[in-house]
């Protein structure tokens, strides 16, 4: 009995000791649908990712797409869903990313449980391109933030929010199973939350500064200080990668 409870102890240990390992010079990409890509907009979570890690000299490129699925098909414009599941692709093995952090489902949840075996499966079809084209270090799924239920006329997103908590469950199951890391965005907002989005999806920029700072704490980073790596204020910093999205997003979009 003695024993099981040390190997239950070491267990929980080895659980809260995990981390992303970012290092020096890497290359991150942040992949998913809306709330990535309005996270370019805000510039909060590269922020304090940059600062909680205390690594040097990090890109990071934005591939997020608002309204994408799994199976490409937002990003693939007025073509079928391959042609954007083939651009990525291509973006991936052009960029090479060291890490990548991936979130999807929240627009996959509004099929509720119906549509969670399609989803997986194109989630685990996503992940082997992610995998061959980039070759990453680290994968890390995110799951999606739970919605949120504004005074009427708009919707009560209760329902919404037991089919995110499903979808959840599986991207934690389809992470085990893949080897990669797991960030419970879903918990750590918690359901209830309130002040967080303009219409009850969308995170405005306090919400997204919450999110960032959830996210860094749910990968065990340390939290991150005020200064930048190089001695400026934290706002500077975000200021950058701010205009630094914006060149990009107009690049590659």
């Amino acid at each position: 009995m003695i024993k099981l409870s040390l190997l239950f102890i070491y267990a929980i240990s080895l659980a809260r000791a995990w981390s992303v390992d970012f290092q020096d010079n890497d290359r991150v990409v942040l992949l998913g649908n809306t709330v990535i890509e309005r996270a370019q907009k805000y510039g909060h979570l590269e922020t304090e990712i940059t600062l909680s890690s205390g690594k040097a000299n990090m890109q990071f490129r934005n591939l997020g797409w608002s309204g994408d699925s799994v199976y490409g098909h937002a990003r693939s414009y007025f073509g079928p869903p391959q042609e954007g599941f083939d651009r990525l692709k291509e973006n991936l093995t052009e960029f090479k990313p060291n890490v990548i952090l991936v979130c999807y489902g929240a627009v996959a949840a509004f099929e509720g449980p119906a549509g969670l075996e399609n989803f997986i499966e194109g989630y685990d079809r996503l992940l082997d391109m992610v995998t061959t084209a980039a070759g990453p270090r680290e994968v890390v799924l995110i799951s999606p933030p739970p919605a949120e239920s504004l005074p009427a006329p708009m919707p009560d997103m209760t329902g919404h929010n037991k089919n995110l908590a499903i979808y959840r469950d599986a991207i934690r199951n389809l992470a085990t199973k893949k080897s990669f890391q797991f960030a419970d965005l879903f918990a750590a907002v918690g359901p209830g939350a309130t002040g967080l989005t303009d219409n009850g999806i969308h995170y405005t920029d306090q919400g997204n500064q919450i999110l960032a700072r959830l996210l860094v704490k749910e990968m065990k980073l340390p939290e991150s200080s005020i200064l930048s790596l190089e001695g400026k204020p934290a706002t500077d910093l975000r200021d950058a990668i701010i205009a630094k999205n914006k060149l990009f997003f107009f690049q590659w979009r």
